[in-house]
């Protein structure tokens, strides 16, 4: 199941990527096709411009404790190695240290499993403070069972981060102490973010706008919707993970209304434990928002997969009871379907009243979609009796500007009003008032 892959652009190294299969009874197969798991680790490669020039799916009986793939196997792809001059060798699963070191020197090249390539991925990646500080603390984590340093093969030509390593910098030799003390310093230093974080978010919630998250699996295209519904211009490029950081903007809505629009990180199956642990104030924005935006890449074959890994985390975020009712579900990338597949979906869609098909890069349905978020907005509307200061002119303008005000009387220093209000805004002028 091997091929070879021509790859363009500016390289970091030759690759190969390997997907070890284990055999397993059919009842407890993967919903995901080999090769859509092996397309998959290739992409990972290609987002640190790595030059995959060998992929293989590699079957194995069982896993070995040396060297995970059977001696065959490791003699096999050591040939290969030489004859095409591979300088790092992906392997698309969890490689114990042992077997990290037994394949390396077996292979005389530097080899990767899934958490370290995600790792690279996210130290590529992170922009904000707290998004960098997370992925040290993963990494140096992930680093600490190894106590080798792992990312000496990359030739970082972008930014980056001491702590991965690069060309002309000295790589020190961090010891299991050094590495806990540096630990301990992140881990302050995160929640000093996350303090100032919820401080913001405080503060966001005086601004008084709702908060509409878009999530999905990597690469589904979340970033260049958030470009088209926002105007703006956040990096997005067909790659895996082309964002870590969520990113915030003012959406106008078709009523007028306005919302915030938050982008996020996107998901990915068997994400390591401990970097979901260290992520997941990336995706705070998303226990705060209103509505959810499930965007889904329906060209990919694995589709259906990446609809319940994404369902996965955001049940391990607490989100449940908005995964069971809540979700929007943008169905994206519909320009790419043939004309039979493209009925399909649009036919699904018009069936559930949640799900909307669009495509980001042309435009289509993206207002059909605006539509929907500003029916959610305004759901659960009803009068609400208040009593505001008339000194309070601020508060005063604030209700005619997000409420409808039904009833309105005025005695003594004080204005009594029957306000039209959903429970989010009425929640928010509380807030305001605090």
């Amino acid at each position: 199941m091997g091929h070879e892959i021509e790859a363009g652009g500016t390289s970091t190294g030759r690759a190969l990527v390997v997907y070890p299969l284990l055999k397993l009874p059919q009842s407890e197969r993967a919903i995901r096709a080999p090769e859509g798991r092996l397309a998959e680790a290739v992409g990972l490669a290609e987002a640190i411009q790595l030059d995959v020039v060998h992929a293989e799916v590699i079957k194995l009986n069982q896993p070995r404790p040396a060297t995970l793939i059977g001696k065959g196997g490791v003699e096999k792809l050591a040939d290969l190695i030489e004859e095409l001059e591979i300088g790092v060798v992906i392997v698309d699963a969890a490689v114990s240290p042992v077997q990290q070191r037994n394949l390396e020197q077996a292979w005389q090249c530097k080899v990767i499993d899934r958490t370290g390539l995600i790792l690279e991925i996210f130290g590529a990646r992170a922009r904000t403070h707290e998004g960098r500080l997370q992925v040290e603390l993963a990494a140096l984590t992930y680093q600490r069972s190894r106590l080798v340093r792992s990312w000496t093969h990359l030739e970082r030509q972008r930014g980056g981060f001491g702590f991965l390593g690069g060309p002309g910098e000295s790589q020190l030799e961090l010891d299991r102490r050094l590495i806990g003390d540096r630990i301990i310093k992140l881990k302050r230093e995160l929640e000093d973010v996350k303090r100032t974080r919820t401080l913001h978010r405080q503060a966001r919630r005086r601004v008084p706008y709702p908060i509409v998250a878009l999530v999905g699996y990597t690469n589904a295209g979340k970033s260049t919707l958030f470009n088209r519904l926002t105007k703006a211009e956040v990096f997005a490029k067909d790659l895996l993970f082309a964002t870590l950081d969520p990113t915030l903007r003012t959406l106008k809505l078709p009523s007028g209304r306005k919302a915030i629009l938050s982008d996020t990180v996107g998901f990915i199956s068997e994400l390591p434990t401990h970097l979901v642990a260290a992520f997941r104030a990336t995706l705070e924005e998303v226990q705060e928002a209103d509505v959810v935006v499930h965007v889904r890449d329906v060209a990919h074959p694995d589709t259906k997969a990446q609809r319940e890994d994404v369902h996965t985390v955001l049940k391990d975020l607490g989100l449940g009871e908005a995964v069971e009712h809540g979700l929007v579900e943008a169905l994206n990338k519909i320009d790419l379907l043939d004309e039979e597949s493209r009925g399909a979906v649009i036919n699904q869609a018009s069936r559930d009243h949640e799900t909307v098909p669009i495509s980001a890069v042309t435009g289509e349905g993206c207002e059909a979609l605006l539509r929907l978020l500003d029916e959610r907005l305004v759901d659960g509307i009803r009068p609400v009796p208040l009593e505001v200061d008339l000194m309070d002119g601020a508060g005063i303008a604030w209700l005619y500007r997000h409420g409808e005000v039904l009833e309105r009387h005025d005695d003594e220093g004080v204005a009594h009003l029957v306000v039209n209000m959903n429970q989010a805004d009425l929640d928010r002028f509380a807030a305001r008032e605090r």
